[in-house]
């Protein structure tokens, strides 16, 4: 009997948290170990129809070294799990892929035929056509107002953008003030 309730209060908080289906309230109490709750294109244009927030892409490539080092260190970093996870939805890209996508209507063909290390349109299109690797792009809700940040961000300048932008504080705040202002809590 004691190993049953020892297993049942074990595992209750492992059950409670898989028992879900509301991403919001998961991401609330996601595990420091956790990850970034990445959406497909498709699968973002479904949950902004469901509920309008910030979105976050991630564009990278395959061969882009500091990509890498920002998966492993800025992406997995608990504060920036948790905050991404609450207040925007995330979109990884591969700046460089092979097939077409459709985003809000509108079709962004693939290179053809399949060119090396040839820029999607789509990931032009998002990045002003100023290629640079890795860049994060914020969108306002529903798509709107595309802001390209181009580079490696380290967990420190993440934040400041995150909060800016996550916070709400891009809508009544210039960027310099705020940035002048900023001090950052997480490590």
């Amino acid at each position: 009997m004691k190993r049953v309730l020892l297993a049942l209060l074990l595992l209750s908080p492992v059950l409670s948290f898989a028992g879900g289906n509301d991403k919001k309230k998961a991401a609330a109490v996601a595990p420091a170990g956790s990850e970034i709750q990445w959406l497909s294109l498709d699968d973002v244009q479904v949950a902004m129809k469901k509920e309008a927030r910030l979105v976050w892409f991630d564009v990278y490539t395959d061969w882009c070294g500091w990509c890498k080092h920002m998966d492993k260190t800025t992406f997995s970093n608990p504060n920036v799990v948790r905050y991404m996870n609450e207040h925007f939805y995330s979109v990884k890209l591969d700046a460089e892929q092979k097939s077409d996508i459709r985003f809000q209507g509108k079709m962004f063909a693939a290179p053809n035929p399949p060119q090396n290390r040839a820029p999607h349109p789509f990931a032009t299109w998002l990045l002003n056509g100023q290629m640079s690797y890795p860049t994060s792009v914020v969108m306002d809700l529903n798509f709107q107002n595309p802001q390209p940040i181009p580079g490696y961000q380290d967990v420190k300048n993440i934040e400041m953008i995150l909060r800016y932008f996550g916070d709400g504080h891009y809508k009544k705040t210039p960027w310099a003030e705020y940035q002048a202002a900023f001090k950052p809590s997480w490590s």
